[in-house]
């Protein structure tokens, strides 16, 4: 039986590898993304499952889908992506077998989750995946992914509480997966971000983070107060923290897979909106 050992949560600003590359060690992102690698190296997964709010890549106003997963054995990244810095891999492994075998477990469920066989993806996976999953010194992944998008970024945003359960869901379903497989899962995302809003101000690309909202999340994953947080996630709440903050949801699908466990390391990083997070079953 396939066995979940631990489930993480980053940011994926698309200058955060050329900023830990000029900065190195007094790199503050760098510093936390560390951390959170050595957790995931400490459980050493054979799968991450990416929840992800992709940023128009994959999927546009015309086709937008609420929830969907990436069923491939091989994608590239960053795709259309020219973010300097960014790193590219022409492969990045995918697990296609437990990719098919969410699909239909979740419609099974009653989950309508879009299905894509051909992909790319863009710096919200390849930039978690590039700290937590690169192999050092090489332009390859150590592990395979598997993608799951949420809607964060066009309204209607999904409700939190149907994100929580869809996390649950992908947790019920890998426990009942019949090969055996480590399994961890990646949250990526800010929890307070505005890009390009009528906020921004005096030629910045982005308006300052609504700081006492991150600090309220942080707090409620901290001490386990799931249900408030739920009731506090309302579409009105997250769209005020900023035109992107809907990508605090897929740290909510994360708590559902979770499952009411505590974080082993969680820090916020005030200044861009963003927090770092590691959950642990041993």
């Amino acid at each position: 039986m396939a066995e979940i050992v631990g489930a993480f949560g980053t940011l994926h600003m698309p200058n955060s590898p050329r900023e830990v590359e000029r900065d190195g060690t007094a790199s503050e992102t760098g510093q936390l993304f560390q951390e959170v690698r050595s957790h995931v190296d400490a459980l050493d997964p054979d799968v991450l499952i990416v929840f992800d709010t992709d940023h128009f890549a994959v999927w546009f106003y015309d086709k937008l889908p609420t929830f969907a997963i990436g069923v491939a054995e091989m994608t590239s990244a960053p795709g259309t992506d020219d973010w300097p810095g960014l790193v590219w891999y022409d492969e990045v492994p995918m697990h296609e077998p437990l990719a098919r075998y969410l699909h239909a477990t979740g419609i099974d469920r009653g989950f309508d989750l879009t299905l894509s066989e051909e992909f790319t993806v863009d710096h919200s996976i390849i930039v978690p995946l590039h700290f937590l999953n690169g192999e050092p010194g090489a332009l390859r992944m150590k592990r395979p992914m598997v993608p799951i998008w949420v809607n964060g970024i066009a309204p209607p945003l999904p409700r939190a509480r149907r994100c929580y359960a869809l996390g649950e869901m992908v947790r019920q379903a890998v426990e009942a997966w019949p090969a055996g497989l480590r399994v961890g899962a990646v949250a990526s995302g800010a929890l307070s971000g505005d890009i390009g809003g009528p906020r921004a101000r005096d030629g910045q690309p982005a308006a300052p983070p609504d700081e006492a909202w991150v600090q309220q999340v942080v707090s409620r994953l901290r001490n386990g107060e799931t249900n408030e947080l739920l009731n506090e996630a309302t579409q009105e709440r997250i769209l005020q923290a900023g035109n992107v903050s809907g990508e605090m949801l897929n740290w909510i699908v994360l708590l559902g897979f979770v499952g009411g466990r505590r974080p082993r390391f969680l820090e916020p990083q005030l200044s861009g909106g963003n927090a770092y997070g590691a959950w642990r079953w041993d």
